[in-house]
């Protein structure tokens, strides 16, 4: 299967990453050689890959923020929970993992592998139905970072329950009053943070699974923060727990 990531750090990402096949590039007439373009060109000219030249309307049917590049390529490379903790171990480091429960807007999980790959995550595990996957949406709103992370799909309550047996504290991120703020949960070591889906938060089976959940406190009008920023601050504060 085929398909076409567009946009010029979420192209040159793809390419840096190589993990997956590269089949045609197509850069539209009359773009500035700026210096993302040049480095992109330089990745594929040892590949030997066709690099056409085209018209705006033809990379404009691909998407609306293509930034004059495409790229068509085979799908995206799934991982697996094994290769996410066997990464860990090859860094030395106690596994920090992120689990996306039925997240179903592209730009909202593009956000978290953003973050995630940002804040030093191993790896992330995703639903296997009901939820959106790495497609090139998800790409582009991630700016490429997906490219460099291990994702997995899964089912989420059988992996969080392997993941306790590997010594992982899972943490659910959560607004409700009886979960706890971040100062009293111990962050640092082994950590899975899981975070629910947009509208409906975590389901009942994946939520018990958790060792304790954590709410963000906040001091504002607004009641509470969507998906993607509420999951960025509890990785940046995992972040800095294990950091310190």
């Amino acid at each position: 299967m085929k398909e076409w990531i567009t946009g010029r750090n979420p192209v040159y990402e793809m390419l840096r990453a190589r993990r997956r096949q590269i089949f045609h590039l197509m850069i539209a007439e009359g773009v500035k050689p700026d210096v993302r373009i040049s480095e992109i060109l330089q990745i594929v000219k040892p590949y030997k890959i066709e690099v056409e030249a085209v018209k705006r309307p033809r990379l404009d049917s691909l998407s609306d923020n293509h930034q004059g590049i495409a790229a068509e390529v085979s799908a995206y490379p799934y991982s697996d929970l094994g290769s996410i903790l066997k990464l860990a171990k090859q860094k030395e480091q106690d596994p920090f993992i992120l689990v996306l429960d039925t997240l179903q807007n592209p730009q909202n999980l593009g956000t978290l592998l953003r973050s995630a790959e940002a804040f030093g995550v191993h790896g992330v595990l995703l639903p296997l139905r009901h939820a959106t996957g790495v497609t090139p949406a998800v790409v582009n709103a991630s700016a490429g970072a997906s490219e460099h992370m291990l994702i997995a799909a899964a089912n989420l309550a059988q992996s969080i329950d392997e993941l306790k047996k590997e010594g992982l504290w899972v943490v659910g991120l959560e607004g409700s009053a009886s979960a706890q703020v971040p100062e009293k949960l111990r962050l640092s070591g082994a950590t899975a943070l899981v975070v629910g889906s947009e509208g409906e938060g975590m389901r009942d089976l994946v939520r018990k699974s958790c060792d304790v959940m954590m709410r963000l406190p906040m001091e504002g009008k607004i009641e509470s923060l969507n998906a993607a920023v509420a999951g960025s601050i509890g990785l940046y504060l995992i972040h800095q727990a294990r950091n310190r």
